[in-house]
C-alpha cells in the first residue's frame, strides 16, 4: 500500500538512521535514484512498508547509538592522526574523506575497518558537501582542512549595497566552505579543526576572521582556539593552530590543556641505532647543500640545511622532506649526514612510541615522507581529545545519551592539572 509522501519525514528518518544513499537503497530494495527522489521530495508516494522499515532501522540505530559511544567523522583525514585519539575516548568513526590515494592506502592499512561496508570512505568531499545528507549522522566532526584564501573582495561592495552575504558567499569555492556546509546541515555537538599556525595571519588575517565569523556568528558554535607547540610531547618544534567548537557552551578552556612538565624528549629517543646506508646523503647532494648554505650565508640569509644530534629537538618536519631531507639532517660520526627514516618520522610525529613498529607504512619512502610531513602530532591531539572528553559527555548527557565509554563522573566538570 502506498501512502502520501512526506519528504521531510523521509529525510529525518534517513538522518536518524545514519544511512547513506547506497545502504538505504540496499536495505529498502530500491535503486539509489529512488532513495534520492524520496529524500528530495521528487516522488509523491512511497510504499508504507518501506517507510516503516526505515523507521524501524532509525529507531534501532538511535537506540544502539545510546550504547555504542559517540559517532564522529574524519574529514581531510590524511593518515588518521586525528582519528585514533578520539577512538581512545570512546568515539566511533562512521565516515572518512581523503583525496590522496596514497594516504588512503596508509589510512586503510592502519584502520582496516574503514574498508567495511558500513563505513563510507570517500576521496572528494565536495559532492557530499553539496548534498550533506549523504554524510552520516555524527556527534563530532574532525578536520585537518587545507588553508585556502577566501574570495571576499566583493563583501564591502555588498555591504554598501545592503545585500546579505555570509559563508555561502565569502568562502565559496574553498574546502572550508564544504566543511561549513556539513556543519550547518548536521549540527554536531562538537568539532575539532587543525591547521598551520600561520592560518591566523593568512591573507592579512582575513582568512581566519572569516572562519571565526562563520563558526561563531553564522553557525552559532562556542569556539576556542590555541596554537600548540609539539615539543613537550615529541622531539620536534611544530606549532599548529587547533580550533575546538561546541554547539552549546560548556566552559571548555584551551588554557586548561595539560602539558607535560619538565624537559621534553630529545631526538635520541626516536632514532634507530642502525639505519640502512641508503638514508645517508650522497656525496653530490651533500656538496650541493653545503654550497647552497654558503651562498645564502654570504647574502645574509638563513637558508640552508639544519643538522641535529641525539640531544637536540628538530625543526618542523614538512611534506617536502622527501626532496633532500635538508630541514632535519642527522649527524653521523665519520660519515655524511643522513635523513630520518620513515619509521623514525612515525615516532617523531607520535604515531608510535620509541622502539615500536606498530604503525603500518605500506607506501614508498617518498609518499611516507609526504604523509608524515602533512600529519598532526598524535600525542598533542590525544591531550586535546582528553580535554574535550568531559565536555562532549556533558552535551551527550543533555540529550539523554551517556555512552558506557564515558563514565558518568566525567560529565561533572573537573579542573585538569596543568603541568607546564
Amino acid at each position: 500500500m502506498a501512502i502520501k509522501f512526506n519528504d521531510n519525514e523521509f529525510s529525518e528518518l534517513m538522518a536518524r538512521s545514519g544511512l547513506g544513499i547506497a545502504e538505504a537503497a540496499d536495505l529498502l530494495g530500491v535503486h539509489d535514484r529512488t532513495v534520492r527522489r524520496y529524500r528530495n521530495g521528487e516522488a509523491r508516494r512511497i510504499d508504507r512498508l518501506k517507510i516503516e522499515k526505515l523507521r524501524e532501522i532509525a529507531d534501532e540505530r538511535c537506540g544502539s547509538r545510546r550504547e555504542e559511544g559517540f559517532r564522529f567523522i574524519d574529514l581531510f583525514a590524511g593518515i588518521g592522526g586525528l582519528r585514533r585519539p578520539f577512538e581512545e575516548i570512546g568515539g566511533r568513526c562512521v565516515f572518512t574523506s581523503e583525496w590522496d590515494r596514497f594516504c588512503r592506502e596508509t589510512y586503510t592499512a592502519n584502520f582496516p575497518e574503514s574498508a567495511d561496508s558500513d563505513h563510507e570512505f570517500v576521496g572528494d568531499i565536495r559532492p557530499h558537501a553539496a548534498d550533506p545528507g549523504r554524510v552520516p549522522v555524527h556527534d563530532v566532526l574532525l578536520a585537518g582542512f587545507p588553508c585556502q584564501p577566501f574570495s571576499i573582495a566583493g563583501v564591502s561592495k555588498k555591504n554598501s549595497l545592503g545585500r546579505p552575504h555570509g559563508f555561502l558567499c565569502d568562502t565559496q569555492g574553498t574546502l572550508f566552505y564544504d566543511l561549513a556546509k556539513i556543519l550547518r546541515h548536521h549540527r554536531p555537538l562538537a568539532f575539532l579543526l587543525e591547521n598551520v599556525r600561520n592560518l591566523a595571519g593568512h591573507d592579512g588575517g582575513r582568512t581566519f576572521a572569516t572562519i571565526m565569523h562563520v563558526l561563531e556568528d553564522e553557525l552559532g558554535y562556542s569556539v576556542k582556539t590555541r596554537v600548540i607547540d609539539s615539543s613537550p610531547w615529541v622531539p620536534q618544534k611544530r606549532k599548529r593552530i587547533f580550533i575546538a567548537g561546541f554547539r552549546e557552551e560548556t566552559g571548555f578552556d584551551f588554557g586548561k590543556l595539560p602539558v607535560p612538565d619538565g624537559p621534553g624528549p630529545m631526538l635520541g629517543s626516536i632514532l634507530d641505532p642502525k639505519v640502512d646506508p641508503k638514508y645517508t646523503l650522497t656525496a653530490h647532494l651533500w656538496n650541493y647543500l653545503k654550497e647552497y648554505k654558503k651562498k645564502h650565508s654570504r647574502a645574509g640569509n638563513g637558508f640552508g640545511y639544519s643538522m641535529f644530534g641525539p640531544d637536540d629537538v628538530s625543526r618542523t618536519l614538512s611534506a617536502r622532506y622527501y626532496k633532500d631531507g635538508s630541514e632535519v639532517l642527522i649527524r653521523q660520526r665519520g660519515k655524511r649526514p643522513r635523513r630520518l627514516t620513515p619509521r623514525e618520522c612515525a615516532r617523531l610525529m607520535g604515531f608510535e612510541k620509541p622502539g615500536e613498529e606498530k604503525f603500518r607504512i605500506p607506501v614508498s619512502d617518498t609518499q611516507a615522507y609526504r604523509q608524515f610531513g602533512n600529519a598532526v602530532v598524535v600525542p598533542v591531539v590525544r591531550a586535546i581529545a582528553q580535554l574535550m572528553k568531559p565536555h562532549i559527555a556533558e552535551l551527550l548527557a543533555r540529550e539523554g545519551r551517556v555512552p558506557p565509554a564515558i563514565r558518568q563522573d566525567e560529565i561533572l566538570m573537573t579542573e585538569p592539572v596543568i603541568t607546564g
